[in-house]
């Protein structure tokens, strides 16, 4: 895939990070890619609703089904600022998204620490894009928690 475009919509996914950053929330953003076209957005709003499951990527995946009409996003790429938890793989696996680009890994809580993959055996996975940017939010958000 292009790196400038991966880049443009890893800064989309910056900017739904930042929103949850203003808001209080760990500050993850993501964006659902369908044939050129931003389908889905979401950031992290478990405080807000009050809802453990309220993941960027959950939000986008939800947004992205409803902008589709069904249930897979067999023609899409997801790009979030950091590497997906389990319960996201997860949820993607269920989706069918071929491709995920992220930017920063989480090397306590990610989805490659596991094997066999979470992932939809068809995903092809891309991190590190726009690494600094997406891990400088990450870091400056716990710095002011502790």
């Amino acid at each position: 895939m292009d790196q400038s475009l991966d880049q443009k919509y890893m800064r989309e996914a910056l900017a739904e990070a930042r929103l949850a950053l203003e808001d209080g929330e760990i500050p993850i953003g993501a964006v659902v890619v369908c044939k050129g076209r931003i389908i889905g957005r979401g950031h992290n709003m478990t405080e807000r609703l009050n809802d453990p499951t309220a993941h960027a990527e959950m939000i986008a995946i939800t947004a992205a089904t409803e902008a589709l009409g069904g249930k897979y996003l067999e023609d899409c790429t997801l790009y979030v600022t950091v590497e997906p938890c389990p319960m996201c793989a997860g949820a993607l696996n269920w989706a069918q998204i071929p491709r995920i680009v992220y930017g920063a890994p989480d090397p306590k809580r990610g989805s490659t620490l596991f094997s066999p993959s979470l992932f939809h055996p068809k995903t092809t996975l891309s991190g590190g894009v726009l690494q600094e940017d997406c891990a400088t939010l990450m870091k400056e958000f716990f710095k002011e928690k502790r």
